[in-house]
């Protein structure tokens, strides 16, 4: 669909990141304006940018720009805008926003405010689907502003069976959710669930539900207009998860038939005529697999009243007589603009296969914890063989304060295999340096044979974690050298005749003209590596003898190319080419999607993989905010009692004592932020401490 759309030539999008630019691409092919808004700190984004005009909208807190209501709509008045767009996340799925739009004479890219109260209930909203013939999992509700009574909730929990998943009515996204498995283990979950549904919500009231043991997420993509025409535009499987978030999604489904699509299908068309809906929407399912049952049964979990995060592997497939591809923010707009669906259900198709994944800020390695740091080398394989959808560029410096989603890598093949095998290429060609990601763990995962054949489930990703983060454990050596060997080419004097090894930052050996370097990555000990010019080159690339360690010397040379951002270096027989940004004292290396970070110098105390040394000092897993400190200086703790909650990117993680003993520092008030690895308290051990590990809870990751 590319023919111009007619009505409002100016649309705000009342977003940022990677969703602002992919509305604003839309807008730009169809001949219409965007207006970008932005908080400070966000002044230079990359939506700005993207945009025709921008507009600021309030200071650096959500709720004085993106979350400010009032400012947004005031902007869509002053720069000409007749549409709002609110991509997803923030204010997409606030009905009071959507009316106060309509108040003011301003279209709403969504659904009636009276479907977005329908469907974020999901006491209501599963009331409402029930009706229409949708089917549910056992559970039961609370009324909201009358929480059950503990002896209430025990009753009707014992009715169900365990294990069982407690939730909040109003949000999604695995806020505030908690699994229980045991009776006694429900009054504390409980506890937790309303704190954390009433911090990010308002809204305290609880949704309990069977817990299906290792079930599958398969969600249909729904599009009405306001004529009663309602369609599905097939499924995505999103079971690659991790805290109840989406990393991995595709189309089709590897589990579905076209009988079970069809069935599936219209159950979720079922769902949006129930609520009157209009616009794009999704019906989400949770889908469980026995041996004994002869095809999946699946039930309803919610209705997303907004663009998903994964709609482009739904424009990847889908096809309407018989042309692939479609673009669902045009849908949008046209039917905001009053345009009917311009096909029915007979029309679709699904064509090939497609797949996403979705960049993080985070590590992995250490259980997803967030990550931050400054983008200083990006690539991204846009093109014919992946699309790539970025909210990032050189420069942008990636905090606490937003979501820790960067960008989404889309590949599309004739098949499944094809699909994935395009992803591990767009993957590997993905250069992200500044930042710990997640893009090496992504192919691992996608490569792993359980993911290759489709047999997927919510915890997949967590069961394999350990197992795919191994790789992460060590350093290579050939990283090592070839770190020392970019030091050493920054020691190459311009002139001859001076002395190169004459200088502080390392240490020289004897006058064998050996120069030692003590280089240190982040959770792992300073290795020394020494460099020397090669007496005698055993190819014409040996320039270099390298000892890394403990390891033989070996011939090596390196050199810099593209105005110092790549570094290629050959090493025992190998050669690599890779990406390079310099950082201070650190130096970032990237290739084939891995990155490595070193300094030139070492650290007091080495991190290894825990967030706690073994003598009792607790040290920041992640830079953030202290949000609470539990206890005292003198306060006697047992080993695994949570001292303090560090808050950052939507995303709470208990740091927790590591060995029994007396609390006798805390370095840290509440409120304060922190750096990685930044010293928080210190607990003097008993003799016999063992190290414990911590808890990390989900807060307000987005949808």
């Amino acid at each position: 669909m590319t023919t111009e759309a007619t009505g409002p030539t100016r649309v705000l999008v009342a977003n940022r990141g990677e969703i602002a630019v992919r509305v604003m691409r839309t807008l730009r092919r169809l001949g219409m304006g965007s207006v970008a808004i932005y908080g400070d700190g966000d002044a230079t984004a990359r939506h700005v940018r993207a945009a025709d005009t921008a507009v600021r909208v309030g200071g650096a807190e959500l709720a004085d720009s993106y979350l400010n209501g009032p400012a947004i709509i005031a902007a869509a008045r002053a720069s000409g805008a007749s549409l709002i767009h609110p991509g997803y996340g923030f204010l997409s799925e606030n009905a009071a926003f959507a009316r106060a739009c309509a108040a003011a004479g301003i279209g709403f890219v969504g659904p009636p405010p009276e479907a977005i109260e329908a469907m974020g209930d999901k006491i209501g909203a599963k009331s409402t689907v029930a009706a229409a013939g949708v089917p549910l999992l056992p559970g039961f509700t609370e009324r909201p502003g009358h929480p059950m009574t503990d002896a209430e909730l025990a009753e009707a929990a014992a009715e169900i069976g365990y294990p069982l998943l407690v939730k909040p009515s109003a949000g999604g996204g695995g806020k505030g959710m908690r699994l229980v498995h045991e009776p006694g283990d429900l009054t504390a979950a409980v506890a937790a669930a309303r704190r954390e549904a009433l911090a990010a919500f308002g809204d305290a009231t609880l949704l309990v539900e069977r817990f299906v043991s290792r079930p599958r997420h398969i969600e249909l993509q729904v599009l009405a207009d306001a004529y009663g025409g309602v369609v599905h535009l097939g499924e995505r499987e999103c079971s690659l998860q991790r805290r109840h978030q989406k990393i991995v999604e595709e189309a089709p489904s590897p589990l579905l038939t076209p009988t079970q699509r069809a069935a599936m299908g219209e159950a979720a068309v079922a769902a949006a005529k129930a609520c009157g809906y209009v616009g794009a929407g999704t019906v989400e399912f949770i889908v469980a697999t026995t041996a004994e049952a002869a095809e999946p049964e699946y039930a309803f979990l919610e209705m997303n009243t907004r663009l998903q995060v994964e709609h482009p592997v739904t424009e990847a497939v889908a096809s309407v007589a018989g042309r692939r591809g479609i673009d669902l923010v045009e849908l949008q707009l046209r039917v905001a603009l009053g345009e009917p669906l311009p096909f029915c259900q007979t029309d679709l198709d699904i064509e090939g296969h497609a797949v996403e994944a979705r960049i993080y800020a985070e590590d992995p390695a250490r259980g997803f914890l967030p990550t931050g740091g400054p983008v200083l080398l990006l690539g991204e394989a846009d093109g014919t063989e992946a699309r790539v959808d970025s909210g990032i560029s050189e420069g942008t410096d990636i905090t606490s304060a937003y979501d820790p989603m960067l960008a989404k890598v889309i590949t599309w093949a004739p098949d499944r295999a094809g699909a994935l095998d395009r992803m591990d290429t767009a993957l590997a060609r993905y250069t992200l340096l500044g930042c710990d990601s997640n893009v090496a763990f992504l192919r691992r995962l996608l490569c792993h044979p359980e993911v290759r054949d489709g047999r997927l489930s919510t915890d997949l990703t967590e069961r394999l974690r350990r197992e795919l983060s191994a790789a992460d454990s060590e350093i290579p050596e050939e990283v090592y050298a070839a770190a020392a060997l970019d030091r050493q080419l920054a020691l190459e004097p311009v002139n001859p005749s001076a002395d190169r090894f004459d200088i502080p930052d390392n240490w020289r050996v004897g006058s064998n003209a050996w120069t030692l370097w003590r280089l240190h990555a982040s959770g792992h000990a300073p290795l020394a590596v020494r460099v020397r010019r090669a007496t005698a080159a055993t190819s014409p690339e040996d320039t270099y003898e390298v000892q890394v360690g403990e390891a033989p010397p070996r011939g090596a040379g390196a050199r810099r190319g593209d105005g110092d951002r790549s570094l290629t270096v050959s090493y025992a027989g190998r050669v690599v080419r890779y990406a390079r940004a310099l950082d201070g004292d650190t130096l970032w290396l990237g290739h084939a999607g891995a990155t490595w970070h070193l300094r030139e110098e070492a650290v007091l105390t080495p991190m290894g993989d825990a967030e706690t040394a073994e003598d009792g000092t607790l040290r920041s897993p992640m830079p953030g905010t202290v949000l609470s400190v539990a206890v005292q200086r003198g306060d006697r703790v047992t080993r695994g009692t949570a001292v303090l909650v560090i808050e950052a990117m939507k995303m709470e993680h208990a740091v927790s004592a590591p060995v029994d003993g007396v609390v006798t520092r805390i370095d840290v008030d509440t409120g304060q932020t922190v750096g990685m690895d930044a010293v928080l308290a210190v607990i003097t051990p008993d003799a016999a401490a063992a190290p414990a590990g911590d808890v990390t809870t989900e807060r307000d990751p987005e949808g």
